[in-house]
Parts: C-alpha cells; sequence; structure tokens
C-alpha cells in the first residue's frame, strides 16, 4: 500500500516589505566589504611604498636555501632582522673568501637588504632579546637542523603563547617519513628530488645541475608559503606553520619527468632520442642529454667557434609551426614537402639526422648570429651565455636582473637583483650588513628597551662573543 504523501504547502509570495529587507541586508554587506577595502593610493605607481611594507622577519636562516627567501622578503619591503651568533655569524661569511677581510660573496649575495643582530641563544639575556622580536615580529624564518629550534627552546607552542600572529616558516631536507631527521644539502635534495636521474646522458652517470634548485629554490617556494600565510592571517588573524621540504621543491621543479614516468606505462617516449636510435626504454624516466622536456624536440648545437669556445652552442627547438622556415635556412627546402620529413610524426625516428644537418649550419655562424635569423622567422632558440656574457650584458643592468652594490670593506660586486618585476612595488639592492651592524638600533627602535636595559643586556655578554683567553706562555 502506497504512503500517503503530504503536500508541501505552497510558498508565500513575498510582499513588498520583505523584499525590501532582502535589499537592505543585501546592500548592508555590499557596503561592508566596500568598507573594508583601502582607498585607492593617488601616489604615482611605484611611489607609494612596496609590498610589504609593515611585515617584520624574524630570520634565523643561514647559508643559502633561508637566506634566498628572506633576502626575496627583504627586496619586497619586509624588515629583516637576521639574527647572527655574536663573532661568528653565518658561516657563509668566511666560506670561499676572495678579499681578505671581507665577507665572502656567498654570504653578501644571499643577504642583500637586511638588518643584522647578534644574539647568544644560550645566554639568558639573550632569550630575553629573543623573547621580545618574536614579540614584535610577524614570521619566524628558519632552516636549522630537525629539531634545533625544539632544542633552543622555542617549540611551535611557545612561540604561538608568546605571539599567537607569529608565522613560522622552516626549511627542511625532508618532510614527515623516514628520512626526515636527515640533514640534506643541495645536491642531496637535487638526487632525492628525481632531478639528477633524469639529467646527463643515457650512457653516462646521474648529474646534478649548476642551477641551485634545491636550495634556492625551496628558498623561493618557501616565500610564497609565507605570503599566502600573511595574506591568510588577514582573515583569520592568527600564525601558522609553513614548512617546505627540498625534496619537495626539486620534485616540483622536476615534475614533467613524473609526467613521463606516467606516459612510459603507454609507449616510448617519442620526442626522446633513444627512440629514434632504436634503444628500449626501461621502467623508469631515462636521462635525455640535451632532449627538449616539452615535447618539442630539441638539442644544443655548436655554433662558430666550438669546441674551443666552450660556450659557442645554441640551444635549437624544430617546432612543428616553423618547419618551413627550419627548411629554407639551413638549405634543405624540400624537406618541406618529403613524406620522410614533412611531419612531426615521420621527423621523430630521425632526430639524430635533422640535427647533424641543422649543426652544420649552425657552425657557420655566431651563435649570436643564429639568434638573430632564427628569432626574425620565430624559431625558438637560446644562446649558451657564459656567466662572463651574462655579468656584461647591459640590457641585464638596466631591467635591475643583474646589480652592482658597493660594500665598505670589499668595495664595488656584482650580484643578482630581484628576478620578480612589479609596476607598484619597485624594488632596491641595499648592501648586506656587517655583523651584529644593526644591534643597537634593533634593541633601541624595534624592541624598545630603554638606555639602561640595553647596558644591562650588553653588559652581561649576551650580544657579544666571549673573549678570548690569552694562551700561558
Amino acid at each position: 500500500m502506497a504512503k500517503k504523501t503530504k503536500k508541501k504547502a505552497a510558498a508565500k509570495p513575498k510582499t513588498k516589505a520583505s523584499s525590501k529587507k532582502v535589499v537592505k541586508l543585501a546592500a548592508k554587506k555590499n557596503g561592508a566589504a566596500k568598507a573594508s577595502m583601502p582607498k585607492m593610493s593617488n601616489k604615482p605607481f611605484g611611489k607609494d611604498g612596496k609590498a610589504l611594507d609593515g611585515v617584520r622577519i624574524l630570520d634565523f636562516t643561514h647559508v643559502q636555501s633561508g637566506p634566498t627567501c628572506t633576502q626575496l622578503l627583504a627586496w619586497f619591503g619586509a624588515d629583516v632582522i637576521k639574527v647572527e651568533r655574536p663573532g661568528v655569524g653565518d658561516i657563509t661569511r668566511g666560506q670561499l673568501v676572495d678579499v681578505k677581510g671581507a665577507d665572502s660573496l656567498y654570504f653578501t649575495m644571499l643577504n642583500h637588504n637586511k638588518r643584522s643582530i647578534t644574539v647568544d641563544s644560550k645566554h639568558a639575556q639573550g632569550k630575553r632579546v629573543l623573547d621580545a622580536l618574536i614579540k614584535h615580529c610577524d614570521v619566524l624564518v628558519e632552516n636549522f637542523a630537525p629539531g634545533a629550534l625544539d632544542r633552543m627552546g622555542l617549540t611551535w607552542d611557545y612561540i604561538h603563547k608568546l605571539n599567537p600572529r607569529m608565522i613560522v616558516a622552516s626549511v627542511k631536507g625532508f618532510g614527515p617519513g623516514p628520512y626526515e631527521d636527515c640533514k640534506v644539502y643541495e645536491n642531496v635534495a637535487q638526487c632525492a628530488g628525481g632531478s639528477a636521474s633524469t639529467t646527463g646522458f643515457r650512457d653516462g652517470p646521474p648529474l646534478v645541475t649548476g642551477a641551485q634548485i634545491g636550495d634556492s629554490g625551496t628558498g623561493l617556494h618557501l616565500a610564497l608559503g609565507i605570503v599566502s600565510a600573511l595574506y591568510q592571517r588577514n582573515r583569520t588573524g592568527r600564525g601558522q606553520k609553513v614548512l617546505c621540504a627540498m625534496q619537495d621543491g626539486v620534485l616540483n621543479l622536476a615534475r614533467v619527468k613524473l609526467r613521463d614516468q606516467q606516459r612510459l606505462a603507454h609507449g616510448p617516449l617519442t620526442e626522446y632520442s633513444q627512440y629514434g636510435e632504436g634503444v628500449p626504454f626501461g621502467d623508469a624516466t631515462p636521462r635525455a642529454g640535451n632532449d627538449s622536456g616539452g615535447g618539442q624536440p630539441g638539442r644544443i648545437l655548436k655554433c662558430k667557434g666550438a669546441p674551443q669556445d666552450p660556450n659557442a652552442y645554441i640551444y635549437f627547438i624544430t617546432q612543428a609551426p616553423v618547419w618551413a622556415p627550419i627548411c629554407d635556412l639551413i638549405g634543405e627546402p624540400t624537406w618541406k614537402t618529403d613524406p620522410e620529413f614533412a611531419t612531426p610524426k615521420a621527423r621523430l625516428p630521425k632526430l639524430n639526422q635533422i640535427f647533424a644537418r641543422i649543426e652544420e649550419w649552425t657552425m657557420t655562424k655566431t651563435k649570436f648570429e643564429v639568434m638573430n635569423l632564427c628569432n626574425a622567422v620565430d624559431i625558438p632558440v637560446g644562446p649558451i651565455l657564459s656567466m662572463k656574457e651574462i655579468a656584461e650584458e647591459q640590457s641585464l643592468r638596466k631591467t635591475g636582473t643583474v646589480v652592482e652594490v658597493d660594500h665598505p670593506v670589499r668595495g664595488k660586486y656584482l650580484t643578482v637583483g630581484n628576478p620578480i618585476k612589479m609596476s607598484d612595488s619597485i624594488s632596491d639592492v641595499k648592501r648586506s650588513p656587517l655583523l651584529g651592524e644593526h644591534t643597537d638600533e634593533i634593541l633601541k627602535d624595534v624592541l624598545k628597551f630603554k638606555a639602561n636595559e640595553i647596558a644591562e643586556i650588553k653588559n652581561s655578554g649576551a650580544l657579544s662573543a666571549p673573549e678570548k683567553k690569552e694562551k700561558a706562555a
């Protein structure tokens, strides 16, 4: 027997009064949203401060991964206070020194636009200073070995109790798992993140790249995490932990190789050279030399002067839409219509032959001549630029990609500038700080300690290196 269902009462038509109420509520909500938005600046673009003005960073980082992150935040206007050990500082100050008595380029090129304070974290008065810094900062950034921050007494619970709005950002080698307690350096990260296994030539060993994708690459990832956490804090009012593992950062940059790993299950990787050579694929993404990773066949080819000039080379991509201009340039017009060469699929087994012929042509010209001729007909190529050529390239100076900085001890030197260009947040590059250079002004202007308090802290020895005892004669 079917159940009787109750008929739903017909919805009452909205009265004019209720309709007006809805409109008023919507208007009120819209008005509140508009009220929360800041008034639009009437200052010219680039003249109304920097993106991170007002953000203060407590920088516990050292070497490269962490300092890369905090330097980028400093370029965007954050006040980065670098905490260093008295008398020693960041270990890179004294590594690979090229000018006697001056901080190394290793240090200076990773610590621009920062302020330095020296604090002995094991000293009671030093702990007093650190606690005050935690209360006055928005973000704490560290890349210590696993567990080091906790051993300093700066656990998440301790920090969060002092400053519930504090964001604690960390670089570690590995994320949670079997290796999370292991120390990791640049090349270890490249190997563990999958980059090394897919770099190099098929018949050679794995290779690490000269680009610091483990250290600097992870620092860039962490900076994005910090900015995102700051943005979320505007809504929630509370801080959070941000973690970037170097293995994860490298894998993110090597994702196309993880893509190819999955493609292997469906057949050979046809854009790889070994396909055209008839070499079988194994069960893992292989090393592919200088083959393009984007599906468009590409190789590094010799130009005039190679191999005597180690950088007289160009990267050349045989992109399908410009196959006809390529054929015309290299003197093979019949390849445009020849069934053996006319289609991308037909060309795949013949890539070695095709690039050998293109190289015959590139070897008659300098890499810049090749670039000019190819760019005129939209063929994608790129010269292999040496660091000397990059340092001397004036266009990079004009854009601020390469910057000359004056240092009070070492003199003028070149460094990289902010790679991210914004029209309303103009970056400038200021020299790195001398060890402890800003200790006094941070104690006074940031932490608001009184003169007698500063004297007490200084006299305690918490901010200076212990005196070396003279050896007995």
